[in-house]
């Protein structure tokens, strides 16, 4: 990845590793915009699209992406870890994607890659972006123990209770991306960089990240 040019990086991760915190403390070292998967379903809704929607939009108001973005901007500055804590463990995650939401979804993040570097934290980026001239796929792993440890001191809850969660959103995110790209996310071959927090704090990370950058 050349960081001179326009770029997108995208961070997969398990939930518990801190993944989504590492790729803002990576944007805001590399000072460049960062979008989420909690972020992107807001935006959706926000602006109620479906794909012959976007297409109208695209074909029409040209700097309405860049609208969009700043929008995306504003909404984030609100968002914390609790925040999408519960809305990655809530009820509605685990709904089931329609193809229609899924092509929603990669066409909002191929736009908003298309006008300025940025960073993006999901569970298919990896995918959505493998064409993408310059770009670089991380994914961000971390033993079980270490997980439930750490959500367990976010979110106040039992041992039990956090293992439940992670087992629960674990499935659901191997089973969204099976659906639509066709892979399991644990496979090493869809990234240019695994990290396994053991041992490693999150700025550890970052500046691991900034490291193979270059």
């Amino acid at each position: 990845m050349d960081k001179d040019q326009k770029f997108v990086i995208t961070i997969n991760r398990e939930l518990g590793s801190g993944g989504r915190t590492i790729g803002r403390k990576l944007a805001e070292k590399m000072n460049v915009a960062f979008y989420d998967k909690a972020l992107i379903n807001e935006l959706k809704k926000k602006f109620q699209l479906d794909t012959e929607q976007i297409e109208k939009l695209k074909s029409g108001k040209s700097d309405w992406w860049r609208d969009f973005i700043n929008s995306a901007m504003f909404m984030g500055q609100g968002m914390n870890e609790m925040w999408y804590y519960q809305r990655m463990t809530g009820q509605e995650a685990y709904l089931v994607t329609s193809s229609d939401m899924f092509k929603v979804e990669k066409e909002i993040l191929l736009n908003v890659a298309s006008e300025a570097s940025c960073i993006i934290a999901g569970r298919s980026g990896f995918s959505v972006f493998a064409d993408h001239p310059n770009h670089l796929s991380i994914f961000i792993q971390a033993p079980l123990e270490h997980r439930i440890q750490r959500i367990m001191g976010k979110q106040n809850l039992t041992h039990e209770e956090a293992e439940k969660i992670i087992k629960k959103v674990d499935e659901m995110r191997e089973s969204y991306v099976k659906k639509y790209t066709g892979t399991s996310r644990y496979d090493t071959r869809n990234y240019d960089l695994v990290i396994n927090m053991e041992g490693k704090s999150e700025d550890d990370a970052v500046e691991l990240i900034l490291d193979y950058i270059g």
